[in-house]
């Protein structure tokens, strides 16, 4: 049997570059275990004209923030018919949005932590101070500021105390024009991977997040050492069961494919909080979605193995 021969899209120009290479180079030797032949390739102005010319029998989309995970990569692979693993354009836009990713699991009846979203503009049009003030007296303390787009935790905050925030909100803007704001919850949190499989799509163990800090922040994630992790997570089987529904709910209701990941907190009360989700997940040393492969008996190298013969198959 000829083993198809896989193009690993890795890089690009967003925040998130060396963490994509990392995931890229990681999945690329895994997949080489399995026999397969592999390229990486990265995301740059020569993508199209290698995608045409040495065109592979599938790729594999381990892009992290920007164009690897709002649709556009995406897209460029569908109009060019080339098979690939990871989502569809139009549900990496739904998941890419994390306000809109919000807004639909709780028409769904999910819970998540209340929120806002506001632009910068809101800001310098309405006064900054007075714009603060009301987010405070909505949401109360603590919070979490983020972007409303991008991963790897890039400009999130924590936020305790009122006289903290200007600065916090300076530092979500310096990685997006809109910041979402929501309330803090204290907790377990939690990472729940979903692979697709004969069976539809299944929930991998959760894994537990402990950061030294208290903030599992972009140091927190990709420092070793900086974060204590529990494959499968230490909740009760109900609760466990319970983050198992929520991420694969997430992954239908999006419109996820293949694989993804889901990030909740389990407050003190026990009721599972949806965060947000990754259409394509961090595959390097430090990422949850590895752990999670290894916790249920499988590999990363032939989970995407499987992975790639179904986007073959799912083209043709």
């Amino acid at each position: 049997m000829v083993l198809p021969t896989v193009a690993v899209l890795a890089g690009g120009l967003s925040h998130e570059r060396d963490i994509s290479l990392r995931s890229g180079r990681r999945l690329s030797a895994a997949l080489r275990e399995q026999g397969l032949t592999v390229e990486e390739w990265d995301t740059d102005a020569g993508l199209l004209g290698r995608l045409r010319d040495e065109r592979p029998d599938a790729a594999v989309v381990a892009l992290h923030g920007g164009e690897g995970e709002n649709g556009s990569v995406q897209t460029i692979l569908e109009m060019l018919k080339v098979p690939y693993v990871g989502t569809s354009s139009q549900g990496c836009r739904r998941a890419w949005d994390k306000p809109t990713a919000k807004a639909m699991l709780a028409k769904a009846g999910f819970a998540t932590p209340d929120w806002i979203v506001l632009p910068a503009s809101t800001f310098r049009e309405l006064g900054a101070q007075g714009v603060l003030d009301a987010i405070v007296d909505h949401l109360g303390l603590p919070l979490m500021l983020k972007p409303d787009e991008g991963g790897s935790a890039l400009g999130t905050q924590v936020v305790r105390e009122a006289a903290e925030l200007p600065a916090a909100m300076i530092g979500c803007f310096a990685y997006g024009d809109t910041v979402l704001a929501e309330r803090f919850i204290d907790g377990v949190e939690v990472a729940v991977a979903v692979v697709e499989r004969d069976g539809g799509p299944q929930a991998l163990p959760a894994v537990e997040i402990v950061p030294e800090s208290g903030v599992y922040d972009y140091t927190a994630r990709y420092t070793a050492g900086l974060t204590d992790f529990f494959t499968p997570a230490r909740l009760p089987e109900d609760t466990a069961t319970a983050v198992g529904e929520l991420a694969v709910a997430a992954h239908r209701l999006l419109g996820l494919r293949d694989i993804s990941r889901t990030d909740a907190i389990v407050a003190g009360d026990g009721t599972v909080q949806f965060l947000e989700v990754a259409s394509s997940p961090g595959l390097t040393e430090t990422s949850t979605v590895p752990m999670a492969i290894e916790a249920s008996g499988a590999s990363l190298g032939a989970v995407f193995t499987d992975l790639v013969s179904r986007a073959i198959k799912r083209s043709a």
